[in-house]
């Protein structure tokens, strides 16, 4: 499954460049109103100022939000309740499961914990696939 992400200070670039998927794209200021998926994906992305969602990701989604499939939040726990609060909001808002929350640009479990998460999502993805055939 693709992974798409938004780094605002090279945290996140950071983690997905840990776990290794192949199959990335890094949004930006650049490409965020241009990118079109027609495929599923997981979006991994920082939170700003108080708990808000990125101006890029929001671009992003609104091109694609019909595609995505989960949340990943990125932050910094000094934000307190605001602690990657983007993802939560991203989540109700286009109705997909939160997979996790990592801090600064995440641990070693955190990086594993991510790449179990997406293969399970990744491989229901796939059986549903299949069924609807």
């Amino acid at each position: 499954m693709k992974v798409v992400y938004f780094s605002f200070t090279g945290n996140v670039r950071r983690f997905v460049a840990r776990t290794e998927f192949e199959d990335t794209l890094e949004i930006t200021n650049d490409n965020c109103a241009d990118v079109r998926l027609d495929e599923p994906y997981v979006l991994v992305t920082s939170t700003i100022g108080f708990g808000e969602v990125p101006d890029v990701v929001k671009t992003f989604l609104s091109h694609n939000g019909n595609m995505i499939r989960a949340v990943v939040g990125s932050g910094n726990r000094n934000w307190g309740q605001n602690f990657a609060k983007a993802s939560e909001t991203i989540s109700r808002e286009y109705l997909v499961p939160l997979l996790m929350k990592f801090e600064v640009q995440g641990t070693k479990k955190d990086v594993e914990e991510f790449k179990d998460k997406v293969g399970h999502l990744y491989e229901d993805y796939e059986r549903k696939a299949i069924q609807s055939y």
